[in-house]
């Protein structure tokens, strides 16, 4: 029987909706079964920036005793979620810096054959929804990470219309986060979990049949060497 998946949801949110969509996805993730860890990543900006902003500092003070996100918990993870409130249009300052401090584990290739998957919110509609979510699989595609996205999979993906992930307006903190998106982030949870699942039984399976434990088609005798990774391949 194949182990849960553990699913890690590392956001940076500033007024707090990104943290509350975090937590529809962390429900949801925990529902389908996963071991779920929801993280949040330090805060750069100055605290006179953040005083300056009454939301921004509420939020900031609520959320002090959530965990900080750190490399060891994306390399514990079979999943990884990234959510982050659109910077014009990219992906904001304070989830960049995280994932630049990942580069340990993409030279060990310690990133690859994860699932990844993100979620965005924007003060106003059609602020940069899509284009930050590319943003942000743009550094996928240099972990050799499996993007898993809720494309239109489900009915209900017509009525929030993003393809690309979970995303909120929410009007200048005029518009809270309503049932479409909680409906939409529980919809990517769901699929994020399921499809980490079958590529977690997969590789058990497999890891089982190498070593002669399984079912499967190997030998037996546990000394077959198996795919090696890249950084295993050395020319000789």
């Amino acid at each position: 029987m194949a182990t849960p998946v553990k699913l890690a949801i590392v956001y940076y949110s500033s007024t707090g909706t990104i943290a509350e969509i975090a937590q529809e996805l962390h429900d949801a993730g925990v529902k389908a079964g996963a071991e779920v860890r929801l993280l949040k990543v330090a805060e750069l900006a100055p605290q006179a920036a953040i005083d300056s902003n009454p939301a921004w500092a509420a939020h900031h003070a609520a959320i002090a005793n959530v965990p900080e996100a750190t490399p060891a918990d994306i390399e514990w993870a079979d999943a990884v979620v990234f959510g982050t409130p659109t910077r014009f249009g990219n992906v904001s300052s304070q989830l960049k810096q995280f994932i630049d401090t990942l580069g340990g584990l993409w030279a060990e290739g310690k990133l690859a054959n994860k699932v990844y998957s993100g979620f965005v919110s924007t003060a106003t509609d059609h602020a940069g929804h899509e284009s930050t979510l590319l943003a942000l699989y743009n550094s996928v595609h240099h972990f050799g990470g499996i993007i898993v996205t809720p494309g239109f999979t489900d009915p209900q993906k017509f009525v929030d219309g993003n393809p690309y992930g979970t995303s909120h307006a929410d009007g200048q903190g005029t518009k809270p986060v309503g049932e479409t998106t909680r409906l939409a982030a529980a919809i990517q949870a769901e699929r994020v979990v399921e499809m980490a699942a079958r590529l977690k039984a997969a590789a058990e399976a497999e890891s089982e049949s190498s070593t002669g434990t399984g079912t499967g088609t190997g030998t037996g005798t546990g000394t077959e060497e198996g795919p090696r990774r890249w950084w295993q391949r050395r020319r000789r």
